[in-house]
């Protein structure tokens, strides 16, 4: 991990400290939100030239113009400018011109545009474009009957776009019933290749992609049981406490002395620390059976806090600088989640930190990445992060948390 990370620099917290970022109530102070306000301006100058360059045929919530909506999407929640709906509306038009008919994932596929233009034409109260976008949303789930069952390319993918739609409509615009069969769909599989793998003895669900049991948020077992623990999907206590629970208990028992999480089970590698592979991603599963299964305080004390001190001592990565998934921006989701549930001015105050490395662009000698303006990859990721913290009490990863 350390061959990986740069050293952290910044002491820990204390209240002293604390001082030049928000009060003791947790309000930022007026110096630092104008600072991060000022930051986000300039970084939007600075992506809309790079977009210039980027790869028109690219429509995904990954690396392309839908992406680049959903930041503007949520630029306009936080500031209230409609003329970020107006941007938002010129990058929908691209990334509809750009449906593959392939994957139905809200970040890598089809579900992604669909989803982010069907709430767009809602919030311009053009309700006919909208209804149109969500039927063809509905559609794609008769595409493809071998679809994986992981976050990026897989169901769970198409069950947040599904998802993401009913919250922002704050009504049931994709029918529970569907959404539920689409969960026992994956229930099913789990069940079924737990059972074929002689997993069985250690956990009733098993998830495989590329022939590997991964372990993080992005392809593996932390982010298919964060999306099976989610209240909205109204799944009943059976079948949380006899399939999911010891599911999670079982990813929770591969955890390294370290407090990381290896990216697949049975790897003996302690070296990713970022929301795709590692703790970064992992601290969600957690925090969620916290919520929603009622596991003891005991049990989220241990291993995700113990998660958050990964994050502080190994999460300001090398590679990929801008990258919400791998990266310092993606990796301060975790402070801000766990300070939501705790209150605990200590994860504000490493969210900030890590923001003021962020806002340090060009100082930390970071690898350029491929799509370097892209959510997922590039600048916009940083800057929705940045727009983030500045209602911390709000924030959440994007297009994973719900």
């Amino acid at each position: 991990m350390a061959q990986r990370a740069f050293p952290n620099p910044y002491a820990d917290y204390n209240k002293s400290l604390a001082e030049s970022y928000f009060d003791p109530a947790g309000r930022l102070t007026p110096e630092f939100s104008q600072c991060l306000s000022n930051k986000i301006q300039e970084l939007l100058q600075q992506m809309e030239r790079g977009l210039k360059s980027a790869d028109p045929r690219d429509g995904t919530n990954y690396t392309g113009w839908s992406g680049i909506a959903l930041l503007y999407l949520h630029l306009h929640d936080v500031f209230g400018d409609p003329a970020y709906l107006q941007m938002a509306h010129g990058y929908v038009k691209q990334s509809l011109n750009c449906l593959t008919k392939r994957s139905i994932t809200f970040l890598c596929g089809d579900a992604g545009p669909l989803a982010v233009a069907a709430v767009l034409y809602h919030k311009m109260k053009n309700e006919k474009q909208a209804e149109d976008c969500i039927t063809r949303l509905i559609h794609l789930n008769k595409i493809d009957s071998n679809v994986p069952n992981e976050l990026l390319y897989g169901r769970m993918g198409y069950i947040y776009a599904l998802l993401f739609v009913n919250k922002n409509f704050g009504e049931e615009k994709i029918p529970l019933s569907l959404i539920q069969q689409i969960y026992e769909t994956v229930l099913t599989s789990g069940e079924t290749l737990a059972k074929k793998r002689n997993f069985t003895a250690k956990t009733p669900l098993m998830y495989e992609w590329y022939q590997e049991y991964y372990v993080g948020a992005a392809h593996g077992l932390a982010g298919i049981y964060y999306y099976l623990m989610q209240p909205s999907l109204q799944v009943s206590q059976a079948k949380l406490h006899g399939l999911v629970k010891p599911s999670v208990d079982y990813v929770c028992q591969l955890k390294f002395p370290s407090g990381n999480y290896p990216p697949c089970v049975d790897d003996t590698r302690d070296l990713l620390v970022h929301w795709c592979h590692g703790a970064p991603g992992v601290i969600y599963m957690l925090i969620q059976a916290y919520k929603v299964l009622c596991v003891q305080e005991e049990s989220i004390s241990h291993d995700a806090y113990q998660c958050a001190e990964v994050i502080w001592q190994y999460g300001l990565l090398k590679k990929d600088y801008w990258a919400v998934p791998r990266c310092c921006a993606g990796n301060a989701y975790a402070f801000l989640t766990l300070y939501n549930l705790t209150q605990d001015m200590k994860y504000l105050y490493r969210a900030c930190k890590f923001a003021e490395w962020c806002l340090n662009y060009g100082e930390h000698g970071c690898r350029t990445p491929d799509t370097p303006f892209s959510l997922f990859e590039g600048m916009a990721g940083t800057i929705y992060f940045l727009a983030d913290l500045l209602v911390p009490r709000k924030a959440k990863f994007p297009a994973f948390e719900l």
